[in-house]
């Protein structure tokens, strides 16, 4: 009983000399950071008033002197007098004097002989030297030099390998590490390890491939993905980023806070006076607030001043932690240490841990896992949690990126300093994850996340360096953060609610976006607890990894030959095996978070795309798509068609598109996923032109088709006439497999075409003339299209002419229809949304001008074909509802009822066909028998080896009130084409014949069709 007594006396007697020596070691804390925040704020001051010096403000000159603190600073008084600091400030201008040049030059000597931090360290990147040749101006006239670029000041070291570092270490290094240990054991500490830096080397490899292929400006990550991607995956996963560096500034700032509350937080246990802070949820986001209130003046300051206290920031840690290494040197008797925590219902846990020194038994205990309950949350921890928290410590490797925009040389500086930065930190970690386990029993690991200060030589050195690297790391994230958000603005992606986030002070810096980017992190702050939220930018972090290499994927797989990085050590390997690893690393962690992530990317990428942001960086899908079009053109072998799966080709000739707009817009539905090209001759001789015409055009012709929201290619030529220019894009349009089967012309007909533009909204409201991407509005359409022509108007197209393009199409094996008032059909514009179930689709599937033809039972392949393409037409959208009916014209008053046998053939064909159409029987006795005599001839040679038949007028009116009698009611007909004359004198002829059957009908399409297009086999 005795020797029990004695060991409480005893440890009671170490708790209250720790407790004294902890007391006096926070004194000293207090003491530190006194004297780190004074030099912080005196650092602050200079060059806020030397900022305001360049700004020529002369009261700040009196502000200056009194800081410098000199006893004879009154020097400067005499080195300028009243007058001249009025030159000094701009508000009195003398011409051809030299004297405010003198007297800056005087001021700034007197600012070069001050031995304060601004210029004796070179803050911003100045010198005395280089201010005062700054001021003398680069051409000797006098005149202050005042560039309008944000001058670059930060080389590798400063600007990518110090906030690297820093972000890279945060808070996890000194308050998580024995979390990780703890909880996974060191083993699979060591996977963690391993797997987080096998994922960010990837991601690095990508960044470096991506940097050093261009200029890299500000805005870091977002400005790679964006440039690579597009401005769709650009501003999302830009987004995505910042969102990230906003959650990862707010998992800084509470774990700092967490470290102030171990030595400065109330504790009933101690009596120690320095713990005078109250703790609870509340006061811990004051004490947030107030933190990152402080961040928030720094990053104000500029990002200059931040880099360079940086590397202060980065020697005091590096000190912490040669003194975390040295300690179980130095300390090398084993210490015993009693923990208590605050439990569920005010219940007080208390652990006994240990400090063993190296010892291979506490080593060989702390290989395995023990995971436990988390005592700042209360959750039983596992792997997915631990490495979510472990991971935030990797986070940093685009902190360097981030800083492109100060960058001297982005290019090199990226690479180069990311690559060392990450090495450097993995060494680190190893090397504490192996003292950690080697010194400390897993008990004192896991209940206590601030051991390092209990087992070090000297606690302040920790204390030190936790608030150190937790502040800058703060800092670093709220600035890079601010920089994404600043370069998104630049880009007018998201609009009004982003747009002042673009304004910038006098000296660069996009104070209203660190603004911004501070009230979001003081959101975050809410969560009150670091490992609640490690998981959240764990995740954020993982998917804009993801993004990084995809984007560097892209490019590889696109085979641009302008994508020629001079960073060379990546391959498409990599890059995959980046973007698998991220996202099972993602769900791994948190589904939850992970698929809420990726919805909400979803949801940005949609809005981007339907916004349509204008961008002139190029689009990474265009580079892939051209690139797996052009292999599957070369797969798409001619020689392998078949019938079966033979579609519409289409070349609609539009001489202009304002009388033409109706007639795309059929086509468009009559194309069944087959090619669709806009033809167009422009007349004119090159050789008479100092340059090709047509090339300027093209845009003009590709917002018409956007405007119309067809889906159509435009290729347009320059020939002497229209018929040899036609003649070349029958020849030259398409690719491969993909080659107009099909011309479409409108009718030559003497009728004054209709100005579609006037009476389509769309090319009429106001909202409409704000322009496409391409530098495209309302009013320089309407003015690049010429008027529709007159009554009285010349005619660029001669009947001959005409008739020939028709003629030269059949030779060349092409199908073709002639379009007629099409003008007149309803329902096909862009907004109109119709099922066709009230629209009729007639065909006449005969010749009607050669009545011989209707007299057998065949079937010919212009009369299949115009089946089939009615049939294409009734499976569009717009038409599918719509009903198809036959018109069969038979002899009533024949003896041998051959029309009997006549419809029943064809609905055999209808059958087999899988057409779904009604048949109409029509006696045209009375017609037959104005047509004269019965030609013998085969109506397919027929005007081929003699003149067309000249039919009378009355043969021709009956034939057109036959039409108008049995298809008034068809939203649109399709008719038989015969073959044209060859003899070119009866072109006018042949033209009238077809005007006047088809007088007044309504829409109609003309076809003589020459390629076999059905198929009745499987």
């Amino acid at each position: 009983m005795s020797t029990r007594n004695n060991r409480a006396a005893l440890m009671l007697h170490d708790f209250e000399a720790s407790c004294l020596c902890r007391m006096s070691d926070a004194f000293l804390v207090a003491r530190c950071l006194k004297m780190f925040f004074i030099n912080l704020f005196k650092t602050l001051l200079s060059h806020l008033l030397f900022v305001c010096l360049q700004t020529n403000f002369f009261v700040n000159i009196k502000l200056y002197c009194v800081f410098r603190n000199l006893s004879n600073c009154q020097h400067c008084y005499e080195l300028l007098t009243y007058k001249e600091c009025l030159h000094l400030t701009g508000l009195q201008k003398v011409q051809g004097t030299s004297e405010p040049l003198k007297n800056n030059r005087l001021l700034m000597k007197a600012m070069s002989n001050d031995h304060t931090p601004l210029l004796a360290h070179g803050v911003c990147g100045l010198s005395a030297d280089t201010a005062v040749c700054d001021i003398g101006g680069s051409d000797g006239t006098g005149e202050a030099s005042t560039p309008n670029a944000v001058p670059r000041k930060l080389n590798t070291f400063f600007g990518v390998i110090v906030p690297t570092v820093l972000s890279m270490f945060s808070i996890v290094l000194f308050l998580r590490t024995g979390f990780v240990v703890g909880h996974a054991g060191l083993l699979q500490g060591l996977v963690m390890l391993l797997v987080a830096y096998t994922i960010i080397s990837l991601t690095i490899l990508s960044i470096c491939a991506i940097s050093t292929n261009g200029a890299v400006q500000g805005g870091g990550a977002y400005f790679m993905i964006s440039r690579s991607l597009g401005p769709e995956f650009g501003g999302s996963i830009g987004l995505m980023f910042f969102l990230a560096k906003v959650c990862a500034c707010g998992v800084y700032v509470l774990g700092l806070v967490e470290a102030l509350l171990d030595i400065f937080g109330q504790d009933p246990a101690s009596s120690s006076a320095l713990r005078v802070l109250p703790q609870g949820y509340w006061y811990t986001v004051l004490y947030s607030s107030i933190v990152l209130l402080l961040v928030l003046v720094v990053c104000l300051v500029g990002a200059h001043i931040f880099a360079r206290t940086s590397f202060l920031i980065l020697l005091v840690v590096t000190i912490s932690l040669l003194s975390i290494y040295i300690s179980p040197l130095a300390v090398t008797t084993p210490l015993n240490f009693l923990i208590t925590h605050q439990g569920h219902g005010n219940q007080t846990l208390t652990y006994d841990a240990s400090y063993t020194g190296f010892n291979s038994t506490t080593l060989k205990d702390n290989l395995g896992s023990g995971y436990t309950v988390d005592y700042s949350t209360g959750k039983v921890m596992s792997f997915a949690t631990v490495f979510a928290v472990m991971f935030t410590s990797c986070t940093g490797i685009m902190a360097g990126a981030n800083m492109s925009g100060e960058l001297k040389n982005p290019s090199a500086a990226i690479p180069k300093g990311t690559i060392i930065a990450v090495l450097y930190t993995f060494i680190v970690y190893v090397l504490l994850f192996i003292l950690a386990s080697s010194t400390c029993e897993r008990t004192l690991l896991a209940q206590d996340y601030g051991f390092f200060q209990r087992i070090n030589i000297w606690p302040p050195f920790v204390t030190i360096g936790i608030y150190c690297s937790a502040l800058s790391a703060a800092m670093c994230s709220l600035i890079g953060a601010s920089r994404i958000l600043h370069a998104l603005a630049l880009d007018q992606l998201f609009g009004f609610p982003l747009a002042p986030a673009a304004i910038t002070s006098s000296s660069g810096n996009p104070w209203v976006a660190v603004l911004y980017t501070w009230g979001l992190a003081q959101c975050v702050v809410f969560a009150g607890q670091l490992n609640a939220i490690a998981g959240l930018v764990t995740v954020f972090y993982l998917l804009a990894y993801a993004a990084v290499d995809l984007a560097c994927l892209a490019l590889e797989w696109a085979s641009a030959p302008n994508f020629r990085p001079t960073f060379q050590v990546f391959s498409w390997h990599t890059c995959l095996l980046g973007i698998l690893s991220c996202l099972v690393m993602m769900f791994v962690i948190n589904p939850v978070y992970s698929s809420a992530s990726i919805v909400l990317l979803l949801l940005l990428l949609l809005f981007l795309h339907y916004r349509s942001p204008t961008s002139s960086w190029g689009y990474i899908s265009q580079a892939l798509i051209f690139h797996q079009v052009r292999k599957y053109l070369l797969m798409l072998d001619v020689r392998k068609d078949h019938v079966k799966f033979w579609r519409p080709q289409v070349l609609l000739m539009v001489a202009n598109p304002r009388s033409s707009c109706q007639l795309i817009n059929f086509v468009n539905q009559l194309k069944k996923g087959g090619l669709f090209v806009l033809g167009h001759v422009k007349l004119g001789d090159l050789d008479t032109l100092p340059s090709d015409p047509v090339q300027q055009q093209y845009n003009f012709w590709l917002s018409l088709v956007d405007k119309l929201g067809v889906k159509a290619f435009v290729d347009l030529t320059l020939s002497p006439s229209v018929r040899q220019g036609t003649q070349h894009l029958l020849r030259i349009t398409g690719l491969g497999g993909m080659k107009p089967n099909t011309l479409v012309l409108g009718f030559y007909d003497s009728c004054t075409p209709e100005d579609y533009f006037l009476q389509d909204p769309a090319f009429c409201e106001s909202k409409g003339s704000g322009g496409d991407d391409f530098g495209v509005d309302l009013p320089s359409m309407q003015a690049h299209f010429p008027p529709v022509r007159h009554v009285e108007s010349p005619r660029w197209l001669t009947p001959e002419e005409y008739v020939g393009i028709i003629s030269d199409a059949i030779k060349m094996s092409k199908n073709v229809c002639l379009g007629r008032y099409f003008s007149q059909l309803q329902g096909e514009s862009m907004g109109t949304k119709t099922d066709g179930a009230e629209r009729i689709i007639d065909v006449w599937p005969f010749n009607l001008l050669q009545p011989s033809s209707t007299s057998t039972a065949s079937v010919d392949v212009c009369s299949l074909f115009l089946l089939q393409m009615a049939c294409v037409l009734n499976m569009a959208n717009r038409w599918r509802h719509a009903r198809m009916r036959i018109f069969l014209c038979v002899k009533a008053e024949s003896s041998d009822q051959g029309w009997v046998v006549k419809e029943e053939t064809y609905r055999e064909l209808l059958r087999k066909l899988r057409i779904k159409a009604s048949i109409k029987i029509v006696p045209w006795d009375s017609v037959v028998q104005l047509y004269g005599q019965e030609q013998t001839q085969d109506p397919e040679l027929e005007g081929l080896t003699k003149p067309a038949q000249a039919l009378s007028e009355d043969f021709l009116s009956a034939v057109n009130s036959m039409l108008m009698e049995h298809s008034a009611e068809a939203a649109v007909r399709f008719l038989y084409l015969p073959r044209p004359p060859a003899h070119s004198s009866q072109s006018p002829k042949y033209l009238s014949q077809l005007e006047a059957v088809t007088y007044g009908l309504g829409p109609t399409l003309l076809i003589h069709g020459l390629t076999p297009v059905t198929c009745t086999e499987l």
